[in-house]
């Protein structure tokens, strides 16, 4: 028993001998590709403390790699800013370009239109200083047969009437004075040379307040009053006249309408007439008309209506002697007439 108890021992023995050369070479690949698997896959965290370092190293890492990266993305942002601010301003500078042509043109269109204006102002103001000078030729001539007409005129005594070439607002030196002279005026108005006006309540004579001085002030002050015929009789009694069947009452120096006085009067003024020597009305007018006659400011009939006709010989007369167009008679313009 002993010697098959040794004999089995020694037989095992040899063959572990043996065997164990094998197991090692069969072990050792097998050992071999679980360590090289376990290279290829990544390491797993031992614990929570180990899991959360390597989670934060590789975090840090990658916000590292941003950051590295993220100059160059500024760097491109910067690049198409400035770009773009680039192309705005040569886009404002187009513009601006633009609006500088168009401000040129328009400059140039407005210095055209001014040149051109002016030009033609020119050529107006021309053609009325022509026109005057052949007006004011015109009246000479006609002045000067006028004065020849006249009895017991002298050839030379043309040239001593007031005229254009007169001072502005005097009488020429050596022109005598007109003596008033009474007219056979027509019993009827011509309405059709000097059609009647009608009372208006506050009317102001127009451009009244632009004459300036004492002898103005009777236009600038003047206001057509209606009364029936006692009051007229109480307030102004002797110094009413009649002229082509129409009332005047004298006061301070003129004649004025005295509306109301008859309903039907007839009046081709409405407004102030200068009276020297106590003259009516009618009288005053005829006289003017005959002086300007004379000097060729009118050329119609001596017939003491001062129609539109007279007026605007008399305020032809004024604007050729610096004097207020007031188209009407008053002393300053019978003054220059040379009528006292």
């Amino acid at each position: 028993m002993r010697i098959l108890l040794v004999s089995l021992c020694s037989l095992a023995l040899v063959t572990m001998v043996y065997g164990a050369p094998k197991n090692e070479k069969k072990s050792q690949p097998k050992k071999q590709a679980q360590t090289a698997q376990r290279a290829t896959q990544p390491a797993k965290p031992a614990g929570g403390s180990a899991s959360g370092k390597r989670t934060s190293t590789a975090t840090r890492q990658s916000q590292a790699n941003r950051n590295a990266r993220s100059p160059a993305v500024n760097t491109q942002q910067v690049k198409r800013n400035q770009s773009s601010t680039a192309v705005n301003q040569r886009q404002k500078g187009k513009k601006n370009e633009s609006v500088a042509a168009n401000q040129g043109q328009q400059g140039k269109k407005a210095q055209a239109s001014n040149a051109a204006d002016q030009r033609q102002k020119n050529k107006q103001n021309q053609t009325q200083v022509q026109r005057r000078s052949q007006n004011a030729n015109e009246r000479e001539a006609a002045r000067t047969a006028n004065a020849d007409k006249v009895k017991g005129a002298k050839p030379n005594q043309a040239n001593n009437a007031t005229g254009p070439n007169a001072p502005k607002g005097k009488v020429a030196k050596n022109n005598k004075p007109v003596k008033p002279r009474h007219f056979n005026l027509p019993k009827q108005p011509n309405t059709a040379k000097a059609p009647p006006v009608k009372f208006q309540q506050g009317r102001r004579i127009q451009g009244s307040q632009n004459w300036k001085g004492q002898n103005y002030a009777v236009f600038r002050n003047y206001q057509p009053h209606w009364h029936d015929r006692n009051w007229w009789h109480n307030h102004y009694g002797n110094n009413i006249v009649f002229a082509f069947g129409a009332p005047y009452y004298w006061n301070a120096g003129y004649w004025f309408p005295a509306w109301g006085y008859n309903s039907n009067a007839y009046y081709a003024w409405d407004g102030p007439i200068y009276g020297y020597n106590r003259l009516p009305p009618d009288q005053v007018i005829a006289n003017v008309q005959a002086e300007l006659q004379q000097q060729g400011y009118y050329r119609g009939e001596v017939d003491g209506l001062i129609g539109p006709l007279t007026r605007g010989a008399i305020a032809d007369y004024q604007r050729d002697h610096g004097l207020y167009t007031t188209s009407t008679i008053d002393q300053p313009t019978l003054q220059s007439l040379g009528i006292s």
